[in-house]
């Protein structure tokens, strides 16, 4: 139910779910255990005991963090089973889900609890959602939720798959869909936030949506958001 992606980190799959329009998406969660033995949870899947119980197996649940306003499907069910666990709101989701107690925002600073083990980087400016991007220093990796993404070429079908393809969502490699590069409106902050992300010694990147990219990270980021620092 969780495999190991790196030093004290795991991954989970969910659920499929839809989105606007028909599209569905796979799901993926993250596991990171911190020196303290507290676990973050990041982009939470479907809640079931089962996988509850794999989690517990690895520490205490501290911190629940959707990276952005759209991965929020589930988090109603997480935080009903880890009551004392923190949500930390990205921009834009104490609005969207005023049913959820939020303990905090997750605004581009290092959350308390975490130093020198998760940097956070919010990528601002862009009309969809603002997303908060990690950094596990211990594994090296690099955490993205949305404005990564790749699918295969028959994850879609019909009309989907022809706009799947034109979003430059069905890439060899995963990649920014165009629709979130058309929706930056402030370039400036964007390029200024991904300009700290390419500094991060990422080994790995993790993406909710797609292959995990498992070696030279850097390399594969600077060459992924060419396009904007360029620009």
């Amino acid at each position: 139910m969780l495999k190991e992606f790196g030093p004290e980190i795991w991954i989970a799959e969910g659920p499929t779910v839809r989105a606007a329009a028909g599209f569905h998406y796979p799901t993926r969660m993250a596991i990171i255990r911190l020196s303290s033995e507290g676990l973050v949870v990041w982009s939470p899947v479907a809640f079931s005991p089962e996988l509850g119980s794999a989690v517990d197996a690895l520490g205490t649940v501290r911190y629940i963090v959707p990276p952005n306003s759209l991965h929020d499907t589930f988090l109603a069910e997480w935080q009903q089973a880890y009551p004392d666990a923190a949500i930390l709101a990205p921009p834009g989701l104490r609005r969207k889900r005023p049913d959820l107690v939020f303990a905090g925002e997750l605004a581009g600073i290092t959350v308390p609890g975490w130093q020198a083990e998760i940097d956070v980087v919010v990528v601002p400016g862009n009309r969809i959602t603002s997303e908060a991007v990690l950094f596990h220093r211990a594994s090296g990796t690099a955490i993205f939720a949305d404005l990564l993404q790749q699918f295969s070429p028959g994850w879609f079908k019909g009309w989907r798959a022809l706009v799947a393809r034109l979003d430059l969502m069905t890439r060899q490699t995963p990649s920014v869909p165009r629709k979130f590069r058309l929706a930056f409106t402030n370039r400036d902050a964007a390029r200024f936030a991904v300009r700290q992300i390419l500094d991060w010694p990422s080994k790995r990147v993790l993406i909710a949506h797609g292959t995990p990219v498992s070696k030279n990270g850097q390399a594969f980021l600077r060459g992924a958001f060419r396009w904007l620092i360029k620009s």
